[in-house]
């Protein structure tokens, strides 16, 4: 038996990662949308190792509850598992990188 008890500010997540593939040099797209704003402490990770906004790496937030994470020009070593936290929320999806084969 599993008892879920919201209280009125607990945000859940309304639609979390979806698995990806993309090949070498592309970019991948990852949104969660959460229930409503102000959750804290959200963070981006790939295989463990948290992710911060560059170049390469570009983390957006629209009305504090869509959040995405976009990741351009990829390459095979991006593989893994990408996953978003807010506060006590986590959703992850696989990443995969296909090369292309000539």
């Amino acid at each position: 038996l599993l008892l879920l008890c919201y209280t009125e500010e607990a945000a859940v997540i309304v639609s979390g990662l979806k698995n990806t593939d993309v090949f070498v040099g592309e970019s991948a797209t990852f949104t969660c949308e959460l229930s409503h704003p102000g959750v804290k402490n959200v963070q981006w990770w790939l295989d463990g190792s948290p992710l911060h906004n560059n170049f390469v790496t570009e983390i957006s937030e629209r009305d504090g509850m869509v959040h995405t994470l976009t990741l351009n020009d990829v390459a095979c070593h991006d593989s893994g598992t990408v996953t978003f936290r807010a506060g006590s929320l986590i959703s992850s999806a696989k990443l995969l990188v296909k090369g292309i084969s000539l």
